[in-house]
């Protein structure tokens, strides 16, 4: 894709291929929020005694697991089902959709109930990715059975293709930072294209992938499964999705992890702004365990994009490294320092004309095989986002942002200056909210997890979320680390204390510190 997008935080992902340097999503990086409506449980399709029986009483058929989209079918011990949702939850009585679930079976005898997952996006794949993940989760799964899912419009559960693999790749072609009018034109062109191919691919589903609906869709899965209460670890994209769950069904919250978190109080262009800076950090970080000086060392990265913009450089394939892809080859090798190793040699052979290395982590970001082939996570992703999203910024506005985003960082900066008009511009389908609704009064306290030098979700943004999740809800523990995503990645004192509250409710001291 010659887009940028947000949050998709395959945290695991990255950390298990970062050595290997393939097949990962990364973490998206670019424009977008999630929001909720602002609406209580007891709102349309809100709640539980609103659904028809045909839904809440519904069984599960749990059978052996099929491998999507490339990806093999997991172990025996996984098992995959279908649960039937509304399509409008507005109208619970009406047509449904098919969304696509994973579990695995508590392995010990003192079981809890079901742990939910979602690794965020929006957009990411719970079917696929948590078979992954769930050797970083060992201590959890004694006691709970670990669940995930597709949420609608994503994978198994109504996947949404906006672009065919040649079109994307021909995509690559368009600057996502405009120099000229008619790269301008072009870029805008192409954004608007790339939704009418949406709503022809997703229909009337295109209105109803909303984080608000997937929330709900949560609740009415809690109930199938049997579960007094929710129990759920999200992560990035995944924490606005818990918060807005919370909001919405604040007697439900059992206990909820909220891992590398979306800042709630951020419209479209303040996430924009925040993953400018956040980038921008873990590019100083990198910078300066290279021996670097941070401002010298970020106008040499600038300085190569410049002249690769002016004439991309020759890879090992018949491919062209551009500047949009070098940029995010240089993203998705700040997520995590066990790409920063890979991230030296990248620049270091691009500044000798050689793109192959930048070209490659691109590849991992973009999720294109070998094959040419492309998941649809990057179309999921912006369909949701867009629904979401009632902010839309012109390109003149865009142009007005440029000087400070480019202040912040000239690597980062012109590109997420740019995307806050082109990500959703003529957008078919109007946007819901400015902002997430997250507040939970009454709600069981929810444990908020921020790290320090977290590129994508910067670290502030974990703070006004246990604020605006209220008094005695939010709890937040911090993690002086970097990369995206504290839990299984380093810190004892973080997963203790995150295991000490799924698994015997301890709440930790709000404010807790690890490092």
């Amino acid at each position: 894709m010659a887009r940028f997008v947000r949050w998709t935080a395959l945290t695991v992902a990255a950390g298990l291929l970062a050595a290997g340097c393939g097949g990962s999503s990364g973490d998206s990086f670019g424009n977008g929020k999630g929001t909720s409506a602002p609406a209580t449980t007891g709102s349309s399709g809100g709640s539980a005694s609103q659904l028809p029986a045909s839904l809440t009483g519904q069984t599960l058929d749990w059978g052996v697991c099929e491998g999507t989209d490339g990806v093999p079918a997991p172990g025996d011990e996984w098992r995959c089902a279908t649960l039937k949702a509304p399509l409008d939850w507005a109208k619970p009585e009406g047509e449904t959709i098919d969304l696509a679930l994973i579990r695995t079976a508590a392995t010990g005898d003192d079981r809890i109930g079901s742990l939910l997952f979602n690794f965020g996006g929006p957009g990411g794949s719970g079917v696929s990715t948590l078979p992954a993940y769930a050797s970083s989760v060992s201590a959890l799964h004694e006691r709970y059975d670990l669940v995930s899912w597709d949420p609608r419009g994503v994978g198994a559960s109504g996947s949404i293709r906006c672009r065919g693999d040649e079109e994307i790749e021909a995509a690559e072609a368009v600057d996502v930072s405009p120099d000229t009018s008619a790269e301008e034109t072009a870029y805008f062109r192409d954004a608007a294209d790339f939704g009418k191919g949406c709503v022809e691919s997703a229909g009337e589903l295109v209105a109803h992938v909303s984080t608000t609906d997937t929330a709900r869709d949560m609740d009415l899965m809690r109930q199938v499964l049997g579960d007094a209460k929710t129990h759920y670890f999200g992560i990035s994209y995944g924490t606005e999705l818990g918060g807005v769950y919370a909001h919405l069904f604040p007697q439900n919250v059992g206990r909820l992890v909220l891992d590398a978190v979306v800042d709630p109080s951020a419209d479209a262009v303040g996430h924009a702004r925040n993953q400018t800076l956040g980038f921008q950090r873990a590019l100083d970080d990198y910078l300066e365990s290279t021996g670097q000086d941070p401002a010298q060392g970020t106008r040499k990265v600038a300085d190569l994009l410049q002249r690769i913009d002016a004439e991309p450089l020759a890879t090992s394939t018949d491919r062209k490294l551009t500047q949009t892809l070098a940029v995010i080859g240089i993203v998705q090798s700040l997520y995590r320092e066990s790409f920063w190793p890979t991230l030296t040699n990248a620049l270091k052979a691009a500044e000798q004309g050689d793109g192959s290395t930048l070209l490659e982590l691109a590849d991992m970001y973009n999720e294109r095989d070998g094959s040419g082939h492309y998941t649809t996570t990057t179309h999921s992703q912006r369909v949701i986002s867009c629904l979401d999203d009632k902010q839309r910024p012109t390109p003149e506005q865009a142009k007005q942002l440029l000087p400070e985003f480019e202040e912040i960082s000239p690597v980062f900066g012109p590109f997420l200056g740019w995307d806050t008009a082109g990500w959703c511009h003529q957008w078919p389908v109007p946007g819901q909210f400015d902002t997430p609704e997250v507040s939970a009064p009454g709600a069981a306290p929810i444990l908020v997890v921020g790290t320090t030098g977290d590129p994508a979700t910067p670290y502030e943004g974990a703070r006004r979320m246990a604020d605006e999740l209220g008094r005695g809800v939010g709890v937040m523990l911090t993690w002086k680390g970097s990369g995206h995503g504290a839990y299984a990645s380093g810190s004892d004192c973080v997963d203790s204390t995150v295991d000490a509250y799924l698994l015997d409710g301890t709440v930790p001291k709000d404010g807790k510190v690890c490092s």
